[in-house]
């Protein structure tokens, strides 16, 4: 298996990706509009970066991460919103090696951390970022501005 940064030639696969994502919560297994993704990953100002997990020209899974700033004090933190593995590939150590190659990218990029949110509701999710040693942080409230 390989963790590597996804390409443009990559869109079609992600957005497919997406759709099977919405479906995991709940939603409708409608994949990402492929120009959406292209200009947030690919655009003048990419807005993610994306790593992808490929074995036997398969692509396993998905990690999302942007950086952001300021941290702690001038810090910068890589921060992770979105892991997933598709279902065939689960419990075969996809995750752990996403985790793996996120904290490589923070280093290289300079962060001092790895950050991310779980939903409360995802016991497997919550187990797997536990048997990594992470532990649940208190002292913030999430909120959101519907546009």
């Amino acid at each position: 298996m390989r963790i590597e940064q996804a390409t443009e030639q990559d869109v079609d696969v992600i957005s497919v990706i997406l759709g099977e994502i919405e479906a995991y919560y709940g939603g409708k297994a409608t994949p990402g509009d492929p120009e959406q993704i292209r200009t947030a990953l690919f655009g003048a100002r990419p807005a993610a970066t994306v790593l992808l997990a490929r074995k036997d020209g398969q692509v396993l899974g998905l990690a999302s991460y942007s950086l952001l700033w300021p941290a702690a004090g001038a810090d910068t933190s890589l921060y992770l919103k979105e892991l997933y593995v598709r279902e065939p590939a689960r419990r075969r150590g996809v995750a752990g090696a996403f985790m793996s190659a996120l904290q490589h990218a923070a280093r290289a990029a300079g962060c001092s951390r790895v950050e991310w949110t779980a939903d409360r509701d995802n016991p497997p999710a919550l187990a797997f970022y536990e048997a990594l040693g992470a532990e649940p942080r208190d002292g913030k409230v999430f909120y959101r501005l519907e546009r």
